[in-house]
């Protein structure tokens, strides 16, 4: 290091550390760049009482878990929701165990119609009681599925498919053997009923009341459906007690895929009228 004039200053630095914080730009205009001061790291200095960086992260993780729970929660209680079928009465059209996806929008916005495979809130005693009382565990299984997280496998829910709706005329059975609505027989057999299932053994003749279902199960030698509670009023499902409609099954994969329209069974019912009165005709 070379010094102009006849002597060198009285102190001479060995380090730029020595240094101190040298300006921005020289006096003769050329920038120059601060050094970084021994012992600094690339982390900033936080102030007092602010969080660390593990507190962050596990911040951003709780929101993000409290914003999907709330999603799955709205689109569960206002879109879809998943069910687990727990038996064979709904066979061949949905076997025991699948997973089937329900629209529960659908029945938010309209009404259920002839046809439609419905799941419904038993409020009315058709399912048998529990057999032990609720663990622990099944509380945990039944709040996640009650925020949209699992399916639900619940013990007070019934699938069956509309067969009547407010004010038909729902009898049982044409010379045939067949089920009759408002007057016009019902080809179900190849369609929804395997060739082998009878469409119903027991003889019935109802009109159905207003805003309720009469529903039946696609097996019906095993179904416990509207037929087994006749003359009472819990023979018809509520419109209220409506959960959703079926219309894809999600598990097992080999089963993966829509319902499918099989509404046209229906097709040449007209609509009644007289929707008065309920029960047996």
């Amino acid at each position: 290091m070379t010094f102009r004039g006849s002597e060198p200053p009285a102190w001479v630095p060995e380090r730029w550390e020595d240094l101190g914080d040298a300006p921005s730009v020289r006096a003769d205009g050329v920038p120059m760049y601060r050094r970084r001061p021994r012992g600094r790291t690339d982390e900033p200095d936080l102030p007092p009482g602010r969080p660390g960086r593990v507190v962050t992260v596990l911040r951003e993780i709780a929101v993000v878990l409290v914003w999907g729970l709330f999603i799955a929660f709205v689109a569960k209680h206002l879109l879809v929701r998943g069910f687990v079928i727990p038996s064979d009465a709904m066979e061949p059209t949905l076997m025991t165990g699948d997973r089937v996806f329900v629209n529960v929008l659908d029945s938010t916005l309209r009404s259920a119609d002839r046809g439609d495979v419905i799941v419904f809130e038993d409020t009315q005693g058709w399912l048998p009681p529990a057999d032990e009382p609720a663990s622990v565990g099944d509380w945990v299984v039944d709040g996640l599925a009650f925020l949209g997280v699992t399916v639900d496998d619940s013990d007070n829910h019934v699938v069956k498919r509309v067969i009547g709706v407010g004010g038909d005329r729902v009898t049982c059975c044409d010379a045939r053997g067949r089920i009759v609505v408002n007057d016009v027989a019902l080809n179900e057999t190849g369609v929804y009923l395997s060739d082998s299932e009878a469409p119903s053994d027991i003889a019935f003749d109802v009109i159905v009341p207003e805003n309720h279902y009469f529903v039946l199960g696609d097996r019906r030698s095993s179904s416990g459906d509207s037929r087994f509670y006749l003359p009472e009023e819990k023979a018809f499902v509520s419109k209220d007690d409506v959960v959703g409609t079926a219309f894809v099954v999600t598990l097992p994969v080999s089963r993966m895929g829509p319902l499918g329209d099989q509404h046209a069974v229906f097709d040449e019912v007209p609509d009644r009228t007289d929707t008065s009165g309920g029960g047996w005709w």
